[in-house]
């Protein structure tokens, strides 16, 4: 296992809680953190290196794990994760999340430190060159106000500009921000109070305070023109992944992975941002349940093209169905020599 790795992050996280634990775990105790805290494919790659020994954190008594570190047990900074933190204050995304007086503070910390890479050194061949302005003064204002609002709940007045250039005009509550590599842009899952139903006369049902009635939109960071944040709040919690669940059609995508060339790790890199499910079959294949609706297809659909020859598409119908209708689109528009 590497010094430090920003791939493997995540499992640098949940093996340092199980090892500052004193108390005596079994296998049981440490599979349920892992998922608690990691990926459920995460068991995949930290279990197998527990058992057999290849990680020697734990003492092992018969099936009971004691980590071998005390409790005052602490990481310093290395200076590879300097350079890394370096590098990644060179990207202008990270300042989306950074006030302007902390982003000046880590550049000061940092300005004996190389930076572990530069912007300029990386190519991205398969990616859409309309990425979101992120030093634009107007975008990175936005981004912070849903952002604040996103932590607190709060309801934002929106300005937005739908994808067929007309203007909307609605209140939302920002639930999540995600980011599309693909894109290079940023999109928020905002909640959308649902309209009433009218009954046979027009009028419309009052509803209670519950905040059930909720609508999913997905809006693109940079369509929002204007956001103002607004005092009323979310009155009670929303599931949001249990909405999302609902949204996903019955039949996950199956995939299968040959693990070649770290191809397991690398789908599972690739495909980080959705739930998925991830089986071993034998040796060397594994099998990946995608879940995915509408609005997630067209992207989900570029990504498994791009992955390359490893990766087999097993079902559904509907996606195998799109597949080959871009396939041969794309056929035609570049026949084969």
């Amino acid at each position: 296992m590497e010094l430090f790795s920003e791939i493997y992050s995540c499992y640098y996280q949940v093996l340092r809680h199980l090892l500052c634990s004193q108390d005596t775990l079994t296998i049981q105790d440490i599979r349920r953190q892992i998922c608690g805290e990691g990926f459920e494919e995460s068991l995949l790659s930290i279990i197998p290196k527990l058992e057999d020994g290849t990680w020697n954190l734990f003492e092992k008594d018969g099936k009971l794990y004691r980590s071998r570190l005390s409790s005052s047990f602490i990481t310093p900074v290395s200076d590879l994760e300097k350079a890394y933190l370096k590098a990644l204050l060179a990207d202008p995304r990270i300042g989306l999340f950074l006030e302007k007086e902390q982003s000046e503070a880590l550049n000061k910390m940092l300005a004996l430190v190389a930076p572990l890479w530069r912007p300029e050194q990386f190519y991205y061949f398969d990616r859409f060159v309309d990425s979101d302005p992120y030093e634009d003064e107007n975008y990175r204002n936005c981004f912070r106000i849903l952002l604040q609002a996103q932590k607190q709940n709060r309801y934002v007045d929106i300005d937005y500009t739908s994808p067929n250039g007309s203007r909307v005009h609605h209140h939302y509550i920002p639930a999540r921000l995600e980011y599309s590599v693909k894109n290079d842009k940023f999109r928020i899952l905002a909640l959308k109070p649902a309209q009433p139903a009218k009954d046979l006369h027009g009028r419309r049902h009052r509803q209670g305070q519950t905040g059930k009635r909720m609508k999913l939109e997905i809006l693109n960071v940079s369509r929002i023109q204007s956001v103002k944040l607004m005092q009323k709040t979310l009155s009670s919690p929303v599931d949001l992944d249990a909405m999302i669940q609902r949204s996903y059609y019955k039949e996950p995508l199956r995939l299968r992975i040959v693990n070649k060339r770290n191809a397991l790790e690398r789908a599972m890199l690739h495909f980080a941002n959705y739930e998925k499910n991830t089986t071993k079959i034998d040796e060397d294949t594994y099998e990946c349940l995608i879940y995915y609706n509408k609005n997630m297809e067209t992207e989900l659909l570029i990504e498994v093209m791009s992955f390359g020859p490893m990766l087999t598409v097993l079902e559904n119908e509907r996606f195998l169905s799109e597949l080959k209708a871009r396939l041969q689109r794309q056929m035609r528009i570049v026949p084969p020599e």
